[in-house]
C-alpha cells in the first residue's frame, strides 16, 4: 500500500477529485500519481465536494469494473484518453 504524502496541495486534491470523477481512471492510478489508496480517496471526495455530489459519486464508481485495474479486462492498460489532454483540443 502507498504511503500518503504528509501534505496535499489544492492542485493535487483538485486533481484527484478530477481523476476520481473520470470512469475510467482506476483508483491505482491515483495512487501511483499521489500515494493515496482508495480510502483516503473517498475521505479526500467527502470532505472537498458537496454531500449531494458525494453520494453521486459514490453511487457511480460503486462496483464500477473500470475503477480497479483488477476487475478491468487484460487489453485495457491506460487510463485516460488520448484526447483527454486539454493541450491537445
Amino acid at each position: 500500500m502507498p504511503t500518503p504524502k504528509t501534505t496535499l496541495s489544492d492542485a493535487d486534491i483538485s486533481r484527484i477529485i478530477e481523476m476520481a470523477w473520470e470512469d475510467r481512471t482506476p483508483f491505482e492510478a491515483i495512487a501511483a500519481q499521489f500515494s493515496v489508496d482508495e480510502t483516503q480517496v473517498i475521505k479526500i471526495m467527502r470532505s472537498s465536494i458537496s454531500a449531494g455530489a458525494f453520494k453521486r459519486w459514490r453511487a457511480r464508481v460503486s462496483g464500477r469494473k473500470t475503477k480497479h485495474t483488477a476487475l478491468r479486462q487484460p487489453g485495457v492498460s491506460r487510463h485516460q484518453s488520448s484526447t483527454h489532454n486539454k493541450a491537445n483540443r
